[in-house]
C-alpha cells in the first residue's frame, strides 16, 4: 500500500462527497410545485433583457438550459431520487475515512521504520518527511472542510449521516491502523526470512564453485606434473628398466666367434 495512492483516493471521495452533498440539497430544494419558480424565472430574465435590449443567441440558450435543469431537478425530487444520493454520499464518506486511516497508518509505521532503519530510498530524508506533514495536514483540512460542508452547510440530515459516519469509522480506523501496522511488521519480517535464506543459498553457490574451481586446479597441477615426469622419465610405467651407459657401450662393441 503506497500513502499517495491512498491519499489520492481519499481525495477524490471528498470530491465525490461535496459534488453529491451539492446535488442533494439541489435536488430536495426543488420539491413541490415548480411553476413559481420557472415564472420567477422568467420575471427576472425579462427584466435583464428588455424588448429594446434583446437576449444573446448564448444567453437565452444558457437561460433555457437552466430552466431544464430546475425541471429535472423538480423530477427527481418528486421522484425521491435524492435518498438515492444521500446513500451514496454515506458510501463516500466511508471510503474517505477508510483511505485516511490507513493512509496515516501508514505514514505512522514508516516513521517507526525511519528510527530503526538505515534509508535506502531515492528521495531524500527531508523531503519524505515533508511529504508525510504535508499530505497530514491536507488529511485533516479535508476532515475539517467535510464537518463544515455536511454539518452546516447542509440539510440536517446530512449533518447527523456525518457524525454518524465519522464516529464508526474513527472506532474501526483505529483497529484498521493496529491491523495495518501488525500486517506491515510480518511483512518486513518474512522479506527478512527470504533475504536471508537468499544469502546462504548465495554463499553456498559461492562455495561450490570456489570448491570445483579447487579441485580443478588441483586436477590439472597433478596431470602436469605427471606429464613432466613421463616426458623426464618415459620407462616409468612400462616395467622396463633403462640400462645404464655401461651396458649400452658394451653391447655396441663387435662379438667375438669363441667356437662354441
Amino acid at each position: 500500500m503506497d500513502p499517495m495512492t491512498l491519499f489520492a483516493l481519499a481525495n477524490g471521495a471528498v470530491s465525490a462527497v461535496k459534488a453529491g452533498c451539492k446535488l442533494y440539497r439541489d435536488i430536495k430544494g426543488a420539491a413541490g410545485e415548480v411553476k413559481d419558480v420557472l415564472k420567477d424565472m422568467d420575471d427576472q430574465f425579462k427584466k435583464l433583457h428588455p424588448p429594446d435590449k434583446p437576449a444573446s443567441p448564448e444567453a437565452r440558450k444558457q437561460f433555457i438550459e437552466e430552466k431544464e435543469k430546475v425541471k429535472e431537478l423538480n423530477r427527481k425530487a418528486n421522484a425521491e431520487e435524492h435518498t438515492g444520493i444521500y446513500t451514496e454520499i454515506g458510501e463516500k464518506l466511508g471510503e474517505y475515512y477508510d483511505n485516511f486511516y490507513k493512509c496515516l497508518a501508514i505514514m505512522e509505521e514508516e516513521e517507526r521504520r525511519a528510527e530503526q532503519e538505515v534509508y535506502s530510498g531515492d528521495a531524500s530524508l527531508g523531503k519524505r518527511a515533508l511529504q508525510r506533514v504535508l499530505m497530514r495536514k491536507q488529511l485533516e483540512q479535508m476532515s475539517v472542510d467535510l464537518r463544515e460542508l455536511m454539518v452546516y452547510q447542509s440539510p440536517p440530515e446530512l449533518g447527523a449521516l456525518y457524525t454518524e459516519v465519522e464516529a464508526m469509522m474513527k472506532h474501526m480506523g483505529e483497529t484498521q491502523r493496529s491491523l495495518i501496522a501488525k500486517q506491515m511488521r510480518d511483512e518486513d519480517a518474512v522479506k527478512l526470512r527470504r533475504k536471508k535464506r537468499m544469502d546462504r543459498v548465495h554463499i553456498d553457490i559461492a562455495l561450490g564453485i570456489a570448491g570445483v574451481f579447487l579441485a580443478s586446479s588441483i586436477g590439472l597441477s597433478f596431470t602436469m606434473v605427471i606429464q613432466d615426469r613421463i616426458a623426464k622419465y618415459p620407462h616409468l610405467g612400462t616395467g622396463i628398466i633403462p640400462k645404464t651407459e655401461e651396458q649400452r657401450r658394451l653391447e655396441a662393441l663387435p662379438k667375438v666367434w669363441t667356437g662354441r
